[in-house]
């Protein structure tokens, strides 16, 4: 895929999760957002990690200044992006993308977000306070990218590989 359509996607998707971005579920204090994990695997697969990080940026930072995402934003989706990206790049295994996703968001982006919580907002946190809220959104968004990958292999749009 050439850079002008990669960057045409890209955006497409950026404004997908920005349009989504009015349905979150609050979960405890964070606002879980299914559809940035089905955008960050989607990206991942499709575009590789350095531009899935550029959509989950591009969106995180438009939800904040809308007011529909919190800086907590940032941390979870380009982490998940940029690992689920990176283990699709290297083992070409669609497993492997969804669980860095899922590990990336869910786990590492959870606790990236604690200094956020606790500097920056000054609020008090554990370390693993987000890794439930976070984590459970990333599985239902990975579940649902899975169908949608499914169907763009089928159809062969995007010549999508496993090993």
């Amino acid at each position: 895929m050439n850079t002008t359509k990669k960057l045409a996607l890209s955006g497409l998707l950026a404004a997908l999760g920005v349009a989504a971005s009015a349905f979150y579920i609050p979960i405890g204090a964070a606002k879980c957002f299914p559809v940035q994990a089905v955008i960050n695997v989607l990206s991942g697969v499709i575009l590789g990690p350095f531009y899935a990080v550029g959509i989950a940026f591009a969106t995180s930072t438009l939800r904040v200044f809308m007011g529909t995402g919190s800086l907590l934003a940032y941390p979870g989706s380009m982490i998940g992006a940029f690992l689920c990206g990176i283990l699709y790049r290297r083992f070409k295994k669609l497993p492997l993308a969804y669980l860095g996703e899922i590990v990336g968001t869910g786990l590492l982006g959870a606790m990236a977000a604690y200094p956020i919580v606790t500097r920056l907002l000054s609020k008090n946190a554990a370390l693993f306070t987000y890794v439930v809220p976070f984590t459970l959104s990333s599985f239902v968004g990975s579940t649902i990218a899975i169908f949608f990958i499914g169907v763009l292999m089928r159809t062969k749009l995007f010549n999508l590989k496993q090993k």
